[in-house]
């Protein structure tokens, strides 16, 4: 299965969409579409409705913009994770510290 990453929102909000796997074979790829997403809006949210799989280098993709995201003053978030994507995110604490905040949580800024 290929790998996709298409953008889309504006300066405040962009959603990344990442489709296919999310392995070592596209970690450049991956990485320079979250670092980008990250550069150009204060909040990025990665939509992972249609990964199919993810190993390390993709969660080192995701928590690279994140650590990006936050030290420029922004923030990064993870949304629709299901099934074996969702279990690694879980099992590594990433699925945890990539949540967006429900709202009504008091967090602010998003």
């Amino acid at each position: 299965m290929g790998f996709a990453a298409r953008s889309s929102g504006g300066p405040t909000r962009t959603v990344v969409t990442l489709d296919g796997e999310c392995d070592l074979a596209v970690r450049e790829e991956l990485t320079a579409a979250l670092l980008a997403a990250v550069a150009a809006a204060r909040t990025v949210v990665v939509d992972l409705t249609h990964v199919t799989f993810i190993d390390s280098t993709g969660v080192h993709g995701l928590v690279t913009a994140y650590h990006a995201a936050r030290a420029g003053g922004g923030q990064l978030y993870v949304a629709n994770a299901h099934g074996p994507v969702a279990t690694v995110l879980d099992l590594t604490g990433v699925g945890e510290l990539l949540a967006e905040p429900a709202a009504g949580s008091g967090e602010t800024g998003v």
